[in-house]
């Protein structure tokens, strides 16, 4: 199959058809267009800040209308998802279980060697699941030997749990106020699971398949963060074979350094909505930063893990995409009890901002605060007065 060759509009519209993010409601509605969601991307990543609404019910509420974040809890509880750390922590469907066994085998193989101690602890906890059931850190004694030096001196018995959880021997659920709850996996997967360990070839062509559909176009340096848990060049190699076979589709994008690859027929002609979208800084879009900046031209960063003196838009600001152009980023925080989502910061980008797309981007503040549990919206700091004091305007009225 010959390369094709694309501008870099018609690769953003592709991508963006790809991540859900071309029209409202691209799935559907209802807890079933969650699932898709997280059925058509394969993972949706999770994240603990709440500063405004977590990042995986944020993923959602971009994409599906008066979402209710139960939502996952209640497909988590049904067996139809389950939570693990694939690259990164997060939702995946049930149907790719047997994809996660690689990964769980590259814990256990390729980590430095445990102690005597180490693993009898391990044992040990396990040993409490299986006699007690469910069980949270809170369940173990605090057994830390020393003062904690940091947030993430985890005592040991934390340790042993997510060791336990990595490893695939213990799975994980969650409270109401998104506490984790430590199990056996019998108890969470259906026994009709596919429980088949995939051969390496196996694993290569999923994650070339999961990532090439969650993304409509990616490198190899995509794909190989994806299975970046199991050794070798597996990916790299099935990736070659799939592009002779017509099974994926070469793809250069003018003026960027390829190669990238797409799944046949990913071609749509269909218009994108323009459609405005408030979007969590982990979703599928964001995650990697040198892509915004390639193919939508906007350089991005995530403050929180900045020093506070060097931000330059604020702690967690949020892209905010109208069609296939990134038109500002908002620095925001909902305070919960007073009901209010404070806007530090909403940083414009300079690029053209009609009437049409001003009216949507109030309405996809208004549906924000309201996702947030907020009843009224201020705004501190802007670096376009016009298009604040349009905004605020709506608001007061």
């Amino acid at each position: 199959m010959e390369p094709i060759t694309l501008t870099k509009s018609q690769a953003r519209k592709i991508i963006l058809e790809a991540v859900g993010l071309a029209r409202k409601a691209q799935f559907g509605k209802g807890i079933e267009a969650v699932y898709r969601v997280i059925s058509h991307l394969g993972f949706v990543q999770l994240d603990t800040n709440y500063v405004v609404e977590r990042a995986h019910h944020q993923v959602m509420a971009a994409r599906i209308p008066n979402y209710k974040t139960e939502w996952l809890a209640e497909l988590g509880e049904s067996g139809r998802i389950f939570e693990y750390f694939q690259s990164d922590a997060g939702y995946l469907p049930m149907i790719d279980f047997r994809f996660s066994l690689p990964v769980k085998a590259a814990f256990k193989t390729q980590r430095k060697p445990l102690t005597k101690p180490e693993i009898h602890l391990m044992q040990q906890i396990l040993n409490r699941v299986e006699r007690e059931g469910p069980l949270m850190v809170t369940d173990f004694d605090n057994d830390r030997l020393e003062i904690s030096s940091g947030w993430w001196d985890w005592r040991p018995a934390k340790v042993a749990l997510e060791r336990l959880y990595l490893d695939g021997d213990l799975m994980i659920s969650r409270t109401k106020s998104f506490l984790k709850i430590y199990d056996l996996p019998r108890n969470i997967v259906p026994p009709e699971t596919d429980l088949t360990v995939p051969t390496a070839e196996e694993y290569a062509h999923f994650v070339i398949c999961r990532t090439l559909g969650a993304l409509g176009i990616a490198s190899v340096k995509e794909m190989a963060w994806r299975g970046r848990n199991v050794k070798g060049n597996t990916i790299k190699k099935k990736l070659e074979q799939m592009a002779q076979a017509g099974e994926v589709q070469t793809v250069n994008v003018e003026g960027l350094k390829g190669p990238f690859y797409m799944l046949p027929g990913q071609e749509n002609n269909t218009p994108l909505s323009n459609d405005v979208f408030i979007l969590s800084p982990f979703d599928i879009l964001n995650v990697f930063r040198y892509r915004l900046k390639d193919f939508f031209n906007f350089d991005y960063q995530i403050e929180c893990f900045v020093p506070a003196a060097k931000r330059q838009y604020g702690y967690f600001s949020l892209p905010i995409l109208a069609g296939e152009t990134f038109i500002a980023r908002m620095d925001a925080k909902a305070d919960r009890k007073q009901k209010v989502l404070i806007v530090h910061n909403i940083h414009f980008e300079p690029v053209a901002i009609d009437e049409v797309i001003m009216e949507k981007l109030i309405h996809s503040l208004e549906k924000f605060m309201e996702f947030n549990q907020c009843r009224e919206i201020t705004f501190r700091k802007s670096n376009n007065e016009i298009c604040l004091k349009k905004i605020s305007d709506s608001f007061s009225e």
